[in-house]
């Protein structure tokens, strides 16, 4: 392949990909509505579906599942900061260890938090809204992993490491304001850290608290 088609190929790629981001995100209708008062939002541990090749017991895939949601909880924490110093979000973000440390005051751990609602975590933690989601892996993405990315990998499956949903939902009401979901491939990172910014760059023009995505939408109101 010469160069001007080696470039075509890369701005192709660029395009199709912030195409496919789009296409994976819902917000709800009436997220201003329901999110006019939002002023905290809290992010939580990501819940983990790890299925490795390695032999192990259940109680070690348990801690490494653990491990890998936390991952995904500080590296969306490191993003947002990041953003939040260029007065990015109409929001703030709880910090992660004041939300781990009252979710463990109470007896919520990342073992029992899918049983309770978002309206009680979100009473709990007095926030408005809770940021949570779903990996499923087949690598332990936090330890890193390969990005050399060629054709043959493509067709033997082995760019595909899974998948990743990030979520939003209003603390009052419980309803979900806004989805994100997301294949992860050996395009998505190399890490944990990598991957989140990766994405949420992606996604940055949709994310429902970004003030210019806010101006935007009052001006067509009005």
């Amino acid at each position: 392949m010469n160069k001007t088609g080696k470039i075509l190929l890369i701005v192709w790629l660029i395009c199709s990909t912030g195409l496919q981001a789009q296409k994976n995100i819902y917000e709800a209708y009436k997220f201003d509505e329901l999110s006019k008062e939002h002023r905290v939002l809290a992010i939580l541990p990501f819940l983990t579906h790890l299925d490795l090749k390695d032999d192990m017991t259940n109680e070690e895939l348990r801690a490494l599942e653990k491990k890998e949601g936390l991952a995904v909880q500080n590296a969306l924490e490191t993003y947002f900061s990041k953003r939040k110093k260029k007065k990015k979000f109409s929001v703030e973000f709880q910090n992660t260890e004041d939300t781990n440390a009252m979710l463990a005051q109470n007896n919520i751990s990342y073992e029992n938090i899918d049983i309770y609602t978002t309206e009680q975590i979100s009473k709990l933690l007095g926030v408005d809204g809770v940021i949570s989601g779903t990996l499923d892996l087949n690598v332990l993405l936090s330890k890193g992993v390969a990005t050399e990315f060629s054709i043959i990998d493509y067709f033997l499956g082995e760019s595909n490491y899974g998948r990743i949903g990030i979520k939003i939902s209003d603390g009052d009401t419980g309803k979900l304001l806004w989805k994100y979901e997301k294949e992860i491939n050996k395009k998505s990172g190399k890490n944990t850290y990598d991957l989140i910014d990766r994405m949420m760059k992606l996604a940055a023009r949709k994310f429902p608290y970004d003030r210019e995505k806010r101006k935007e939408r009052k001006k067509q109101r009005s």
